[in-house]
């Protein structure tokens, strides 16, 4: 079953709760999205960690009702 965008967004916020999230359904499927995420707390992080960390939130959702996500993060 496919990952509705806003659930993905509550996700993310719920454990990053700064974060500014701007997501796009890439195919219109609800499999493939790609994912902006903005956060103060991504700040030093090494860009593997930042995406470590936006995985997390996703508690174990990607490869199963999120089929792909395409990550892009920064720091606020």
């Amino acid at each position: 079953m496919p990952m509705a965008a806003n659930d993905i967004e509550a996700m993310i916020v719920s454990a990053i709760p700064d974060a500014k999230v701007e997501i796009v359904d890439l195919a219109g499927d609800g499999d493939h999205y790609k994912a902006r995420v903005v956060s103060a707390s991504f700040a030093g992080l090494p860009r593997v960690r930042q995406h470590q960390m936006v995985y997390g939130a996703l508690q174990g959702k990607m490869g199963g009702e999120l089929h792909a996500l395409a990550l892009e993060t920064a720091a606020e």
